[in-house]
């Protein structure tokens, strides 16, 4: 195997795959990415896989002889992030798994495994793929996947539960003290689409960040196709593909949580206040996290505080449209300001009942969200 790539090229995808190699591997050929170079093709394909998570990408290159084996990722990639920027050569004589890796700047030796021992990544047959717009799938991604949980025994919770609907897709995710819900577009009139009604998946978090990572540097603008079987999902596009298990269980029925009447509305500049709660989050970080809102509807105006005893406290004002009575609420200061970051839109709409009930975040315009916080009880 022999061929000659940009250190940018092979730094990139090796990068991206090489997230999804496990830390502790269960056999050795795991700590590896697979590496196959394609002379018909002139193409190089790099696959990691953690018997969960599969990643593969491939890129074009000068490939002057075709072959496959696997390097270790860790080393590959210190050795590639480090190199200078210019084009590298990777060189291994035919069934040999010690690989010479030349850039301007010198030559490294890299001593591999054969290909044949790296599992497959699974593979969905006998299913029609159903096709996504790529910006449709990002922006529910990049609403949603904040709000997953990070605990491993809330099992179910630590994915993003998709519904994919003939017109529009919908993303949700929950830790159990919030909820966020995202409605995209569905397939593209000009693509076609076998997309069943209601069809539910609930697909891990962590396998769903490495796809939005994926897509990120795609260069094709072609939709993705998604294929799921029992188990398992696979999202595909261009050269590169994503496979992961899906969550089993039943994911909760989000939609009853969220209440269908307020009589407390605030519509407030959204930048204003992510501003005022980073600041009051210097303080609030300090001691419990808590920041409280006060709604004056005389004033027009939303109060911030946070008290930290013994360190400080802090006040911010800003102005708003209030209607409803007065109210004092408290919040996870770190809950508002990660939902307002996926907010693009200028302003945004805080709708309420009671200081203990849910709260729902919405932006005004642009992306179809909705962001529920559980308020934090106010002890005398």
């Amino acid at each position: 195997m022999k061929f000659v790539c940009t250190q940018n090229d092979l730094n990139t995808h090796l990068s991206l795959v090489s997230r999804a190699v496990p830390s502790r591997p269960s056999h050795p050929v795991l700590a590896n990415v697979r590496v196959v170079a394609d002379e018909e093709t002139q193409r190089v394909g790099f696959t990691a896989f953690d018997l969960s998570l599969g990643m593969h990408t491939s890129f074009v290159a000068e490939v002057e002889m075709g072959g496959s084996l696997t390097l270790p990722a860790k080393l590959l990639n210190d050795i590639v992030s480090r190199l200078p920027g210019d084009t590298v050569t990777l060189d291994a004589a035919a069934g040999e798994t010690l690989v010479t890796l030349q850039s301007g700047s010198g030559s490294y030796q890299v001593r591999g495994m054969g290909a044949e021992e790296f599992p497959e990544l699974p593979v969905i047959t006998g299913q029609e793929a159903t096709h996504l717009p790529v910006d449709a799938l990002l922006e529910g991604l990049h609403g949603s996947l904040f709000a997953a949980s990070t605990d491993e025994t809330k099992q179910i919770l630590t994915g993003v539960h998709l519904l994919l609907q003939p017109d529009y897709l919908e993303f949700a995710a929950t830790d159990g003290h919030r909820l966020a819900v995202v409605q995209t577009q569905g397939a593209e009139d000009e693509t076609e689409s076998n997309l069943e009604t209601g069809l539910e998946v609930t697909v891990p978090a962590r396998a769903l960040r490495e796809l939005e990572r994926l897509l990120g540097v795609r260069h094709s603008l072609e939709p993705l196709s998604l294929l799921i079987d029992q188990g398992q999902v696979v999202f595909e596009w261009g050269e590169q593909r994503l496979t992961s298990r899906t969550l089993e269980g039943q994911y909760p029925a989000y939609r009853q949580l969220i209440p269908r009447q307020f009589v407390r509305q605030i519509t407030v500049d959204r930048r204003l206040l992510l501003g005022a709660l980073e600041r009051i989050a210097v303080l609030a970080d300090q001691k419990n996290s808590i920041v409280k809102f006060t709604i004056d509807s005389v004033l027009q105006q939303l109060k911030l505080s946070a008290d930290a005893q013994d360190v400080g406290s802090g006040l911010e004002s800003i102005p708003a449209q209030v209607s409803g009575e007065n109210l004092e609420i408290a919040f996870n200061v770190k809950y508002l300001t990660d939902g307002l970051k996926t907010f693009t839109t200028a302003d945004m709409q805080i709708q309420l009942n009671t200081a203990t009930s849910p709260v729902v975040l919405t932006p005004l315009g642009g992306l179809k969200l909705t962001y529920l916080v559980m308020p934090v009880q106010i002890r005398p």
